[in-house]
């Protein structure tokens, strides 16, 4: 039988190593005699940290250039009602959810996790969008078709189930991470 170590021996001539709880890479075998790793983990998470924050910036210039489109929109679509309220609608939920994206990738930057809540956020305000946008499309058609009409009705089914789903899947993570605070 063999005895526990707590060297994990890979093929590669690479070892990983757990003490404490945390891993330490062993380079490349002759290399270095320590336990670093080729390229310093400082390093590596300083290189992810600049990326999340130039991540950050464009998501914030891409919301403002979407907003500013949207406003330039609503004032320039005629008739404004009613297709120029729904596309002002639907165009503002396409800047939330970049701007919820943005906090995500803000929250990552400083938390250094990913929150599950923000991602299940963004999935419920996109379908919510989609049901919108589909069912104003629906109203605004003239001439409606069996086809299209049961086409969107099932789509409009759909994005209705996403949603209950994503936010019962909210409802768990909240009442985990509450659970988890006790």
């Amino acid at each position: 039988m063999p005895k526990p170590c707590s060297t994990l021996r890979l093929p590669l001539p690479l070892a990983i190593t757990i003490r404490g709880g945390e891993m330490k890479y062993k380079s490349v075998k002759g290399l270095l005699t320590s336990d670093e790793s080729l390229i310093p983990t400082t390093f590596i998470d300083k290189l992810e940290d600049i990326l999340h924050g130039f991540l950050g910036i464009i998501l914030f210039v891409i919301s403002v250039l979407a907003a500013g489109y949207t406003l330039l929109r609503l004032i320039e679509t005629r008739p404004f009602f009613p297709l120029g309220m729904i596309q002002g609608i639907n165009d503002i939920l396409f800047v939330i959810i970049i701007l919820e994206i943005m906090r995500t990738v803000i929250v990552r930057f400083t938390d250094g996790i990913f929150q599950l809540d923000n991602f299940l956020i963004i999935g419920v305000i996109a379908a919510v969008r989609h049901i919108l946008t589909v069912g104003a499309s629906l109203t605004m058609e003239k001439e409606k078709t069996t086809e299209y009409f049961n086409r969107a009705l099932t789509e409009m089914g759909v994005n209705t189930g996403i949603v209950l789903a994503l936010v019962f899947a909210l409802f768990l993570s909240r009442a985990a991470r509450k659970n988890n605070n006790k």
